[in-house]
């Protein structure tokens, strides 16, 4: 068997994510909280692909529960993809500890827990991938999103961090950074259309990626040099922008 995890399965990415791996002969776990609505996107994939999907009961939040998560799987998967996101409401958040502890939580917090322990069984084994979709938002913080934004940037630091450990145990990891995707999570905003993407096209980019072990992906490819045209601003005059 060779099962792909996909954690966060319910997200628009995860399962253009879900379908790619599906067509290139892998096997799935789809683990997410209330995964039994996932059950006919599962039974699909199964029809169109004759692979095995299977739907599992994960809670990102509930630390203590991880470890038993992935003991209980039947078979150890050949990878995982991490594709975990929230966006959240910044301005309440600036209120509401709360509400920013779920952001936190959820795009950083949670998905160490998990990749923990995940990446303690692939160095054992000496094989695996691990995928995790992090943002362009993690690259600067910006007055409209710096929750969110500073939360991925932990994210890439961790997966760097990770990369760098796993190394010499032949297990890849690779961080992706997306710019605007047209998902559930941007429905509502105004994204330009140059610079935004569909989910069909980044799950493509992960999985053609991660094939060649490639350690970081912008997607589309211009942000990588959009980030760097906003890195390179001095902290001076970025401050006083509203980008």
């Amino acid at each position: 068997m060779n099962h792909v995890l996909i954690i966060g399965a319910k997200s628009d990415i995860a399962q253009a994510i879900a379908r790619v791996y599906a067509g290139n002969g892998y096997d799935l776990y789809l683990a997410a909280r209330h995964a039994d609505e996932l059950t006919a996107f599962a039974r699909d994939l199964h029809i169109r692909h004759r692979c095995d999907v299977r739907c599992i009961e994960l809670d990102v939040l509930d630390y203590p529960s991880h470890l038993r998560f992935y003991e209980a799987l039947p078979e150890k998967p050949v990878g995982v993809v991490c594709a975990v996101g929230y966006l959240g409401d910044q301005k309440q958040a600036q209120s509401d500890f709360a509400a920013a502890q779920r952001i936190i939580h959820t795009n950083f917090t949670g998905v160490v827990s998990l990749l923990d322990i995940i990446a303690n069984d692939f160095e054992m084994r000496k094989q695996g991938f691990i995928v995790g979709i992090g943002s362009v938002a993690g690259e600067r913080g910006r007055k409209k999103n710096y929750l969110y934004g500073s939360a991925k940037a932990g994210l890439t630091a961790y997966l760097s961090g990770l990369r760098n450990r796993l190394h010499d145990a032949g297990v890849t990891v690779l961080t992706v950074k997306p710019g605007y995707v047209r998902t559930n999570m941007t429905r509502g905003m105004a994204l330009p259309a140059l610079l935004t993407a569909g989910p069909e096209k980044v799950a493509q980019d992960i999985f053609q990626a991660q094939q060649k072990g490639q350690d970081i992906l912008y997607t589309k490819r211009i942000w990588k040099w959009i980030m760097m045209i906003i890195r390179l601003i001095p902290e001076w005059k970025f401050k006083r922008l509203s980008i």
